[in-house]
């Protein structure tokens, strides 16, 4: 039998490779400016075109490499961070395998430009599908800058498999977050297609979280900080009136490498145990310092999750950690045992006996002697003269006048009738009963219907939204002031991408600055008070999937505003309100089923309910 097994050939086996590490260009956002960190660099620039598919170019000012270094950076498992397998134990740098480059340069065209301080002139090396087109001496200044372009152009494929624009930015600015917070001593700067979205200058944690998140982020966070043996806890955590349905705003660093955990996420979601609603999410920036020999980093491809030795013993030192800082910032009641200074006895009263008070009598005063020195009394308020000549009341009493008969006084009477109720009660009587603040339970000739009131006026929502966005003819309540609601730059970005959809709707929108969107008017069945939680809401379900087609986007928006402006389960209604629910849902054209496609009302006949009492 001839030999069937042969070993791959090395841009095969790196196509192979670049699967794991790189599924989309935020994988090579991470992998690029995790290098630069590893470099020493104190000032990156991220340059992006359409979303990362056209180019990916990062420029640092680090330390540089040599002619070599440079070729060999592009071969398989080639790494300066390692040398024996112990090494990967006492990790404290980013990128250690040396798998990156290479498989970037499998599936693109990649552009190396690289100089060290102590070196004359440069190297600039070219790229394409793993094989070197071009290596020669450039004057570059000191540091790195390397260009991926046409990413997956040798695999249409995985190209075929990437998402919008918008959807591929999004990731891309994920990953610029996770990387520029864990790193506040360096300057970050990012730009989309020529224009800047993020400047952020060298600053602590608190300052790189607010240039991120916008100014209004700074009165929201809360200082978390506790230091042990096992680890070092800083950072931030949201206050809990602030909490999002989403998880956007949450980061684990370990080391200055960001991770997720689900363990540790339940570790702070316990701390804030009856702080927030049901649902809803708490948001943390959270630093861990541990050692890095307590921690296995090599067992994702991405390194985003860490394997912990005492997991349990972490878990319950973040909980504290978190509860006592909600405490002592008088977010969340704590337990306080210090005694308060201004209670205690001062030394210098030790021994001393307690005296008792000395009392003043005056014993000649008797209250049966005239005092001439007592003013009248004087009343506060004035004697009405009309009432002055009160004998005027008691008139005619002893004239001799008779008393009124029987038959002169009249009295005001209802008309009795023989019924308990009168015919207005029976008028008003009920036809439909809420159940739970949940259900609006109608009845019907057959039994009696239960409806779901937050599924049911979801798409009585739908279809009126979808009307007015499809004909253009929305119908908009006017704001007697502003109102300005923050939003991230990314967010109002996408915000500002759907302005023109969302005026069909009802919104009207005056003023877009950095950080905030001014609204003159909102749709009609909207409460201003929701509205920044329901523009939230939207960005966050248009960032997660953007469809290519009008109409389909059209749907996703709608969809996102009726489902964050529809009637929650706990809401009470009255009549009216119940009545007019169930005519509104009935006039819709699908009236069993919600947007989602979930059952809106359910039918309990009367033979079905009698089989109950057999």
């Amino acid at each position: 039998m001839a030999d069937i097994i042969q070993l791959l050939p090395d841009h095969v086996a790196n196509q192979i490779a670049a699967g794991e590490v790189v599924q989309r260009p935020s994988s090579v956002v991470k992998e690029l400016l995790e290098n630069a960190i590893d470099a020493k660099a104190s000032s990156i620039t991220l340059l992006i075109k359409d979303a990362g598919k056209t180019l990916v170019q990062v420029t640092d000012n680090g330390m540089g490499m040599s002619t070599t270094d440079a070729r060999l950076s592009f071969e398989r498992h080639a790494t300066s961070k390692i040398k024996v397998a112990e090494d990967l134990f006492n990790l404290n740098t980013k990128g250690f395998r040396g798998e990156a480059l290479a498989s970037i340069a499998a599936i693109a065209h990649v552009a190396l430009k690289t100089k060290t301080n102590e070196s004359e002139i440069g190297t600039a090396l070219c790229i394409e599908g793993s094989k070197v087109i071009s290596q020669d001496p450039a004057v570059v200044p000191c540091g790195t800058t390397i260009a991926v372009k046409n990413l997956f152009y040798n695999i249409p494929a995985r190209r075929n498999f990437l998402k919008s624009n918008p959807v591929e930015t999004r990731h891309i600015i994920d990953e610029f977050h996770r990387v520029a917070l864990a790193h506040p001593q360096i300057a970050f700067t990012m730009l989309h297609n020529g224009s800047p979205v993020f400047e952020l200058p060298v600053s602590n944690m608190r300052q790189r979280i607010v240039n991120i998140f916008g100014t209004k982020t700074n009165e929201k966070l809360v200082p978390v900080e506790e230091e042990t043996d096992l680890v070092t806890i800083k950072g931030f955590v949201i206050k809990p009136d602030f909490a999002r349905k989403s998880r956007g705003e949450q980061f684990f660093f370990v080391n200055n490498r960001f991770i997720k955990s689900a363990y540790l996420n339940h570790a702070v979601s316990s701390a804030f145990e009856g702080l927030i609603q049901n649902g809803t999410h708490p948001g943390y920036f959270l630093m861990l310092e541990v050692n890095p020999k307590s921690i296995d980093i090599n067992i994702h491809p991405t390194k985003t999750e860490i394997k912990f030795d005492d997991e349990h013993a972490l878990y319950a030192m973040l909980r504290a950690t978190i509860k006592h800082s909600l405490g002592q910032f008088s977010i969340a009641p704590v337990l306080d045992f210090n005694k308060e200074s201004s209670l205690e006895t001062p030394y210098s009263y030790a021994g001393k006996r307690a005296v008792a008070p000395t009392i003043e009598v005056d014993r000649a005063f008797n209250p049966f002697t005239e005092n001439k020195k007592q003013n009248a009394i004087q009343f506060p308020y004035k004697r009405d003269k009309k009432s002055a000549n009160w004998e005027a009341l008691y008139l005619g009493l002893n004239d001799g006048s008779s008393p009124p008969q029987e038959g002169q006084i009249t009295f005001e009477s209802e008309e009795v009738t023989g019924k308990l109720f009168d015919n207005k009660e029976q008028e008003t009587t009920q036809q439909t009963f809420q159940l739970q603040n949940k259900y609006i339970v109608s009845p019907i000739k057959s039994g009696m219907m239960v409806i779901h009131q937050y599924r049911a006026h979801e798409r009585i929502l739908y279809e009126e939204l979808l009307k007015n966005i499809t004909l253009q003819q929305a119908v908009s309540q006017q704001l007697l002031f502003p109102l300005e609601v923050h939003l991230s730059k990314p967010n109002l970005k996408v915000l500002k991408s759907i302005q023109e959809q969302l005026e069909f709707t009802g919104f009207v929108f005056s003023n877009f600055t950095d950080e905030t969107v001014s609204i003159e008017g909102i749709p009609v069945a909207l409460v201003e008070s929701q509205v920044p939680q329901v523009l939230e809401n939207l960005v966050a379900d248009v960032v997660a999937e953007i469809p290519e087609a009008n109409f389909s986007q059209n749907d996703l928006l709608v969809k996102s505003l009726a489902r964050s402006m529809a009637i929650k389960a706990g809401v009470a209604l009255n009549k009216e309100e119940r009545e007019h629910l169930v005519n509104k849902l009935f006039l819709c054209k699908e009236p069993s089923v919600s947007p989602s496609n979930k059952p809106v009302l359910v039918t309990l006949d009367a033979i079905a309910m009698d089989k109950k009492f057999v």
